[in-house]
């Protein structure tokens, strides 16, 4: 890591390698105590959300169809269809109504998750 860096490593989870996930597919993994989505988008973007369907009430985000509304990357939950942001977790058709969104790198190859990301509320 650079000295630029957080002094802190420990808030940066390594998961896997970018080549392993699969381009617009979701995968799972545990990081910092919590189930995480991951999603590699075609233009090789990766996102992390919490894999907890609000609606479904079930561990089913990472099963997803993802897709893209304009600019916004989302994945539409597998068993209602709601889709959410994959950049800050909140439902496009519901802005009261989110997921946990996850900041994340890719360093040397490798996706790294950090904490959970601060988003506004809906207004």
């Amino acid at each position: 890591m650079s000295p630029r860096s957080s002094a802190n490593t420990d808030e940066w989870q390594p998961v896997c390698r970018v080549a392993e996930l699969e381009v617009e597919r979701g995968a799972t993994a545990l990081v910092h105590g919590q189930a995480i989505a991951i999603f590699r988008t075609a233009d090789d973007q990766v996102y992390a959300l919490g894999n907890h369907d609000p609606f479904a009430k079930a561990s089913v985000m990472a099963k997803g169809i993802v897709g893209q509304r304009g600019e916004v990357p989302f994945v539409a939950s597998p068993l209602h269809r709601h889709a959410f942001d994959l950049r800050t977790g909140r439902c496009l058709e519901d802005a009261h109504v989110s997921v946990p969104a996850y900041d994340v790198r890719v360093v040397d190859g490798v996706v790294l998750v950090g904490h959970r990301k601060v988003v506004a509320p809906a207004s």
